[in-house]
């Protein structure tokens, strides 16, 4: 991976010292999202990466919202189709739904019951992993669907909370990583 490739992106990661609640620094990638060419160069490194490790991958599901973002565009590279996971409540249809807890409370994250098909192979996507719950929680529901996890996949890992530990059963990557 190109170092140069790599600081485009991370020069477009922002900090954000006491959001959402005081001593959480925030890691922001709204500005990476604006510049044309640091996303494109995020979306080249993800699929490279993706093309050497999970060459067999059948879906990319994304988690909400931010997910929602990163996973498409890596989709259509990939020329496989992409999968949404939700937060409870926004999608039709019959669902499968979780419950986790968060760093500051918990959630519920929901998929449609057909959206992947036993056996198929998925990678989930998101901006950031921090304690890993929601993480860990979208790969429970891929379980609950009988697919295969290949991987979990974000830009940004907060390596002092250790939600990578989490996902100890399932490869995990990040492109950036923050102490």
């Amino acid at each position: 991976m190109s170092d140069e490739r790599l600081r485009r992106v991370r020069d477009r990661v922002r900090s954000f010292p006491d959001f959402p609640v005081p001593g959480v620094l925030f890691r922001d990638i709204s500005p990476l999202l604006k510049d044309p060419a640091a996303f494109r160069t995020l979306i080249d490194l993800l699929e490279d990466h993706l093309r050497a490790s999970c060459p067999k991958v059948d879906f990319i599901a994304g988690l909400d919202s931010r997910g929602f973002l990163i996973g498409p565009p890596l989709a259509q590279r990939l020329e496989i189709g992409f999968v949404p996971i939700r937060k409870k409540g926004k999608l039709p249809g019959p669902t499968e739904s979780i419950s986790y807890t968060l760093e500051y409370g918990t959630a519920e994250l929901e998929i449609q019951r057909d959206a992947v098909e036993p056996g198929q192979k998925v990678v989930i996507v998101d901006d950031l992993l921090a304690t890993g719950g929601t993480m860990y929680a979208a790969c429970e529901l891929m379980k609950r669907l009988k697919a295969e996890v290949l991987e979990c996949l974000v830009v940004v890992e907060l390596k002092l909370l250790k939600g990578s530990e989490k996902l100890s059963s399932v490869p995990f990557y990040s492109l950036l990583q923050y102490d």
